[in-house]
């Protein structure tokens, strides 16, 4: 319960006094967007390490060579934990921004800092606005940003299970004609999710798998995308499960 409490801490100090911040990188975007880009995605990671560490969490990451460098890709994970963010996002060796759900948008600081960091938040209960959303991350990819996605639509509160991947969010690369790479992330209930409200020490495996390139796909290999892309990541987090 302590850690919680801690962390809680220093997220709501961080969102308050980086308000001066908030406003520095307003200006430097009406400047340079790179520059803007750039300095959130550090800020952001600083914030997210210590949150980890305060957490405790040990995190082992396999495949990260995997992942192409010259080019946005379309990561895609299985979603335990609202860690799962802050654990792939210290990673990114780009700016990327998440898909979330509409509901984040109640918190402003946040909802600035997210925007900043290029996430799109998804009305899951409206077919249009979803489309738009899909549609943004499309050419938020065509212009270098790369994008995360949890295809199961929310967190999964069963352990070793998947719910179904919804294949449309899978789009998102094959429009940007950009590589997929698929995530597989173990343990990371343990974290938090598992025993609410406490955050206690725990390992975590996160493994890269090869990139799907989406514009050498036949039609067929097309149609069997989505499957392919679950079973690339079943087959990790079952692999890496045995390692715990």
């Amino acid at each position: 319960m302590l850690r919680f409490i801690i962390i809680v801490i220093f997220i709501v100090l961080f969102l308050v006094l980086s308000i001066p911040l908030l406003i520095a990188e307003w200006i430097i975007g009406k400047f340079s967007m790179d520059i803007k880009n750039r300095s959130s995605l550090a800020i952001v990671n600083w914030a997210f390490r210590v949150c980890l560490w305060l957490a405790g969490t040990d995190i082992t990451y396999i495949g990260e060579e995997r992942v192409p460098l010259d080019t946005p890709v379309l990561y895609v994970a299985n979603h335990r934990s609202y860690f799962d963010i802050l654990m792939t996002y210290v990673r990114v060796p780009r700016p990327t921004g998440y898909v979330a759900k509409k509901e984040m948008l109640r918190y402003p600081l946040l909802l600035h800092w997210m925007r900043n960091l290029h996430c799109l938040f998804l009305d899951r209960t409206d077919l249009k606005e979803g489309m738009k959303t899909i549609h943004e991350a499309i050419e938020k990819m065509k212009s270098g940003i790369s994008i995360t996605i949890f295809p199961e639509g929310t967190r999964n509160k069963t352990e070793d299970t998947f719910l179904p991947f919804h294949a449309g969010s899978l789009k998102i690369a094959e429009k940007a004609k950009a590589p997929i790479v698929p995530i597989a992330i173990v343990n990371a209930g343990d974290v938090f999710e598992d025993h609410l409200p406490k955050i206690k020490k725990t390992k975590v495996i996160i493994e890269y798998g090869e990139p799907i390139y989406t514009d050498r796909l036949d039609r067929m290999q097309r149609k069997q995308l989505t499957e392919a892309v679950e079973s690339a990541i079943k087959t990790m987090y079952f692999k890496n499960k045995e390692l715990l």
